[in-house]
């Protein structure tokens, strides 16, 4: 193997950087393939490219089809799913000391509770 010009290193790191997804994925392997044996040590090496990355893309151009990302598995889970009995726990400790609205303008119920106060009367099932 080659070594490659800066000029081309460059080239093949902004054109990479500018694709996204499986294209992004198949143009490394494309390029790794091309670099022959060791061009994906290469590739991670000097490109600063993932070597998963272009095993995902390796696989994608050797069975002609993308895989697809999944975005929606990251980032933060919903409070519900954490924590299923929240709502429930909440409410036990609210329902005792809720209230309406002084003025009868709104049919929501007031809760005058601070911090403090909830840690020294919680029912007993929270305790």
């Amino acid at each position: 193997m080659s070594a490659l010009s800066e000029d081309l290193k460059r080239t093949y790191m902004q054109t990479a950087h500018v694709l996204k997804g499986s294209e992004r994925r198949q143009f490394m392997a494309k390029i790794v393939k091309s670099l022959g044996r060791g061009g994906q040590s290469y590739a991670a090496r000097e490109f600063h490219w993932g070597r998963n990355t272009i095993r995902k893309g390796m696989q994608e151009l050797e069975s002609g089809i993308p895989i697809a990302d999944n975005f929606s598995a990251r980032g933060r889970k919903k409070a519900e799913e954490k924590l299923p009995h929240l709502l429930e726990d909440i409410r036990a400790v609210v329902d005792g000391q809720s209230q309406t609205d002084p003025t009868f303008q709104s049919t929501r119920l007031y809760c005058p509770l601070c911090a403090r106060m909830t840690t020294t009367t919680l029912p007993n099932s929270l305790e």
